[in-house]
């Protein structure tokens, strides 16, 4: 099956699932909509799901790894020797993500998606790193396919394994900069409003890196309303893996969770290839990077935390967890007020 026709699958939310859940929001004892966000949430789980009855408790992290051609540009303080440590690190629990995997009660699934060199890490490697994005396109059209079908491939085979929702992360020095060219060809917004400073660049080196993205893009011309293109040209196999778990997301109807700004380009990206697929995403937070809010905006997605993240790795999106299993915790067990014998609240407007 293509890839055109794996997405044709996808099919709008359940609004009977979904009006079944907010039903039974609503019945139960407490203010209507009280809890906001997170009863949005649950409610859009349904939707996704088509079952008003949730389950959310074997869940998972996969956090795409990759090597980028563009930091050949010097754009970032580190070396793609970086990608493979982190990456290993997930292995040996001791990476940040890893350690809040822990804490969430999901299970790590580190992915080589196209590092430069071999680790223990699975592979699903579509090649030892992206070219350069700065010189030709960062990839061929069929390499980006590849990933994306990766990245569906997964959500797939953790869906029959039992998962019921999926946070999506990445690992990989100079990715900042491909997910800010992404970002800035998606917004159709100059370069300069959209790239923050990664792990820690200077002025100069935030200058160089803006410049360089803006090279990249005038060297291309991506077409803004291509998806694939421009995941193509100037993103990364971490982008695209990422866009394909979105895209399976819809496709299986399982939850996929946005972490910050480099997930929210991937999943914008996803959106322009298959624009039904925005209804089955989840946006846990708003990162501190600057084209984070815009991103989103463009999903038509609302993030359930503002709290100034911005490290990466799937961390973001980790800490929705535990705010759902606290929803989830009163949708499944306060009484309603039919139970308690008391008259409902009804709405005022």
């Amino acid at each position: 099956m293509t890839l055109q026709e794996t997405i044709e699958q996808i099919h709008p939310l359940s609004k009977e699932a979904m009006d079944r859940a907010k039903a039974h929001w609503d019945g139960i004892a407490k203010p209507l909509h009280s809890l906001g966000k997170l009863e949005d949430v649950l409610i859009q789980i349904a939707g996704i799901t088509g079952k008003e009855e949730i389950s959310i408790e074997k869940r998972a992290l996969l956090t795409f790894c990759a090597d980028n051609g563009v930091v050949e540009e010097n754009v970032t303080q580190s070396g793609q020797e970086v990608t493979a440590t982190v990456a290993e690190n997930f292995l040996q629990e001791k990476a940040t993500a890893a350690i809040l995997c822990r804490s969430a009660h999901a299970d790590l699934f580190p992915i080589d998606i196209g590092m430069a060199r071999d680790t223990k890490v699975p592979r699903y490697k579509v090649a030892y790193g992206t070219k350069n994005m700065a010189k030709g396109p960062a990839m061929t059209r069929e390499q980006a396919a590849d990933a994306i079908l990766y990245g569906m491939q997964l959500v797939k085979d953790l869906k029959e394994e039992g998962y019921r929702l999926i946070a999506t992360g990445e690992m990989g020095i100079g990715n900042t900069t491909t997910s800010s060219a992404v970002a800035s060809v998606l917004l159709q917004k100059d370069p300069e409003l959209v790239t923050g400073a990664g792990a820690g660049l200077d002025s100069a080196g935030l200058k160089r890196k803006t410049e360089v993205i803006r090279r990249g893009i005038g060297l291309h011309h991506p077409d803004p309303m291509d998806g694939m293109e421009v995941l193509q040209k100037v993103g990364g196999f971490d982008l695209a893996a990422m866009a394909g778990a979105f895209l399976g997301g819809a496709i299986y109807h399982v939850p996929v969770v946005i972490d910050g700004v480099i997930a929210a380009a991937a999943a914008a990206a996803a959106g322009r290839i298959a624009p039904a697929a925005t209804d089955y995403m989840l946006a846990a937070h708003v990162s501190a990077e600057p084209a984070s809010i815009w991103l989103l905006d463009l999903i038509g997605v609302t993030p359930a935390i503002q709290a100034g993240l911005r490290l990466g790795e799937g961390t973001g999106a980790l800490a929705l967890f535990p705010l759902l299993d606290m929803a989830l915790s009163i949708y499944r067990d306060m009484d309603t007020f039919a139970e308690m014998e008391i008259e409902e609240y009804k709405p005022l407007v």
